[in-house]
């Protein structure tokens, strides 16, 4: 959805994965927003016009109440109106800050219109967005239509290997006014496209391939309705408004099984919730961004509502660093309510010299504030991932 001025499509060869098999996959469902009543509290609205047409020029002013239920489903509703400065009002809904996964099979029931200026969108954004922008955080475009298109598009954008904005995508024919799953299935190999369980594009991400290591972290999801922009254009046939886009689920799957990652999350340290005595600051870490540091004897960081799909052995890693060692960290749930390990620290050799460590833990089903405390001090903390043993 987030786009340059010019889309680069790059075919390049080795990303392609065409006819690729699927694998064997057991998916169990990790989160869901079924909009039988109302829209769960995980999604958070934007508004306004952001930065540029939300780096699109788009023609809209985007309002909360644009977004509704009607007969158990979510309704966005493009509107020709003035607000704000704009002559036409939407929605755009994400879960930025509560919801967002590695990995996984992520799936929405869409139905929506197809006219003139118009660009619906179901689509992530990597969460590290704040600290390193975009393109550098990632996006995965699981459904895009403009205008009367006879296709839908899936595409992925990140940074190349020459530092500069990159994409790959795929186009196949749907008859978008009626209802039809949207999904893709990502792990650490590569991310598929599908329509109605029909694959039709894939992406190779394996050892990080063309500078791909962002999609090897979190994203979160986004629902949106624009209207024009620099993709779609700037004509609107403004006799096909309002206009509806028609969402019956949302559902995130994890793998249990089979050939494939289970289930992964990486947390960044900086997404607290909560906390106690610590500070945020640059990191010359992989990847960039931020990292918590200045820990002492007794700080703590809290991560609310991560969500364990099974009971069962979870693998922890953090990623620190240390200049002289001797710290030590205890993970716990529901503030400490639940200590599941203790980890100690190792010198590094410096504050921004980074090493993993990690421990195995025993984590029962549900939805937990995780948190980290520094049983004693002295490292900093860039992000921590929880993955299924």
């Amino acid at each position: 959805m987030m786009r340059s001025l010019k889309l680069s499509l790059m075919l390049t060869a080795g990303l392609a994965l065409a006819g690729s098999a699927a694998s064997a996959q057991n998916w169990q469902l990790v989160w869901q927003d079924e909009f039988t009543n109302s829209i769960g509290p995980d999604w958070v609205f934007e508004t306004g016009t952001g930065s540029g047409g939300w780096g699109n020029n788009e023609l809209e002013y985007y309002r909360p109440e644009n977004a509704t239920i009607e007969n158990g489903q979510l309704v966005i509703t493009a509107k020709q109106e003035s607000f704000g400065g704009m002559n036409y009002t939407s929605a755009r809904m994400k879960t930025q800050g509560r919801k967002s996964w590695t990995y996984g099979k992520i799936e929405a029931r869409i139905a929506i219109p197809s006219f003139q200026g118009s660009w619906p969108a179901f689509w992530m954004l990597g969460s590290n967005i704040g600290q390193v922008g975009w393109p550098s955080c990632g996006e995965i475009d699981i459904l895009e239509h403009v205008n009367t298109n006879a296709e839908i598009n899936g595409t992925v954008h990140w940074t190349g290997t020459d530092g500069n904005h990159a994409s790959y995508g795929g186009t196949t024919p749907v008859a978008v006014t009626g209802y039809h799953v949207y999904s893709i299935e990502w792990d650490a190999n590569a991310i598929k496209w599908f329509v109605d369980g029909a694959q039709y594009n894939v992406i190779n991400i394996a050892n990080n391939v063309g500078s791909t290591e962002e999609f090897q972290r979190d994203f979160f999801i986004l629902l949106n309705f624009a209207i024009g922009g620099n993709w779609p254009g700037f004509t609107v046939n403004n006799g096909a408004l309002p206009a509806k886009m028609y969402v019956d689920y949302v559902r995130v799957y994890q793998n249990g099984g089979g050939t494939n990652p289970g289930f992964s999350t990486t947390i960044q340290a900086e997404n607290y919730s909560a906390m106690s005595g610590v500070q945020v600051e640059a990191t010359t870490d992989a990847g960039g961004g931020s990292n918590v540091g200045y820990i002492e004897t007794g700080d703590w960081m809290a991560y609310p509502a991560v969500t364990i799909p099974t009971t069962g052995t979870y693998k922890v890693e953090y990623r620190v660093a240390s200049l002289n060692g001797g710290g030590r960290l205890s993970l716990d749930v529901n503030a400490g309510a639940n200590v599941l390990g203790y980890l100690d620290i190792p010198s590094t050799g410096g504050w921004q010299n980074w090493t993993t460590i990690s421990h195995n833990v025993t984590i029962n089903a549900g939805t937990y504030n995780f948190g980290i405390f520094a049983q004693s001090g002295g490292w900093n903390i860039n992000w921590f991932r929880i993955t299924k043993l």
